[in-house]
């Protein structure tokens, strides 16, 4: 029994999600493996092979993955996959992006987001917005299963695996590269930052932000915001945290303005410490908050921010 893990990377450095998706690997109990897909990702490679409990990276260097097209890597994914008995990614944009075209392709049913591991071929995940965990216990010849990162501790970075390339590409023809636009920030990245400023409604529209962009900044933290702020227009969907958003579990999570909707919750209840700010003594933030302070945002933050 052999596991493949997909990496998950910018190109010129391994993201963490890597690191928590080869923990969750390693609870399975099986040697590992390590798809690297890119163009110029040699650097990538190196650094996934000294992640500890794997066993060897797969270097899949080839114009045609410059730009993750879900099309081309569900293909190579799939190609590779019948020597595996499980197929984990992070369950981030492009992990729920390509994985499913592979579970496709195989004919096999995926298991998402999943937060603990049973066994082998049984795994956790929750469902209902976070309100209920499922037990799923799967027998497919191959399981194909993202992983919700911010469950798993990273993995340790000590391991000397060896790089073996993979030479064959091919391309699906489906789907050709256009364009992207990249958001650029001094900021942590929101869904591995170790703090969070979220803002929601209460914030009434995005100039008010600054306020958050300023305690952040005292902080050391990254900015975030509710589906509701999102749909608004008062800050870029990026920045969403929640079930159709991002999933964060940082130290400290900072909820401003936030009612406290099911949907945002799911996306960041698991973090250790919840302050929630909010003049209504009855949203439903406070109900996960392990501080909650009522009052008026705008003259709490700014005052919270002078003091820090």
């Amino acid at each position: 029994m052999t596991i493949l893990v997909i990496a998950e990377h910018a190109q010129s450095t391994l993201a963490t999600a890597t690191l928590n998706t080869v923990a969750a690997a390693q609870q399975i109990g099986a040697d590992i493996d390590v798809l690297v897909a890119g163009s110029g990702v040699a650097a990538v490679a190196d650094a996934a092979a000294r992640i500890s409990g794997v066993t060897r990276v797969l270097l899949a260097d080839h114009d045609l993955y410059a730009h993750q097209l879900a099309e081309n890597l569900a293909l190579l994914i799939a190609g590779l996959s019948p020597r595996y008995s499980h197929v984990l990614a992070a369950a981030t944009s492009n992990g729920k992006n390509y994985l499913p075209r592979v579970a496709a392709l195989l004919d096999v049913e995926q298991i998402s987001e999943i937060i603990a591991v049973e066994s082998a071929d049984t795994f956790k995940r929750p469902i209902y917005a976070g309100n209920a965990i499922a037990t799923v216990q799967s027998s497919a010849a191959v399981k194909v299963i993202t992983v919700r990162t911010s469950a798993f501790a990273a993995a340790s970075e000590d391991g000397n695996a060896s790089i073996e390339r993979v030479d064959k590409a091919a391309d699906a023809r489906l789907s050709r590269f256009v364009s992207e636009q990249l958001a650029q920030s001094d900021r942590p990245e929101l869904a591995s930052a170790r703090t969070v400023v979220s803002g929601g409604r209460g914030m009434q529209n995005g100039d008010n932000f600054k306020h958050l962009y300023a305690l952040a900044d005292k902080l050391g933290a990254a900015v975030g915001a509710s589906r509701a702020a999102v749909d608004a227009g008062f800050v870029s969907n990026d920045l969403q945290v929640g079930q159709t958003g991002k999933i964060v579990a940082p130290q400290l999570y900072i909820a401003v303005g936030i009612s406290g909707a099911i949907q945002h919750l799911a996306g960041m209840k698991d973090s250790r410490v919840i302050v929630a700010i909010n003049k209504d003594e009855e949203a439903p933030i406070f109900q996960v908050a392990d501080y909650g302070l009522v009052a008026d945002l705008f003259e709490a933050v700014p005052e919270l921010t002078q003091s820090l």
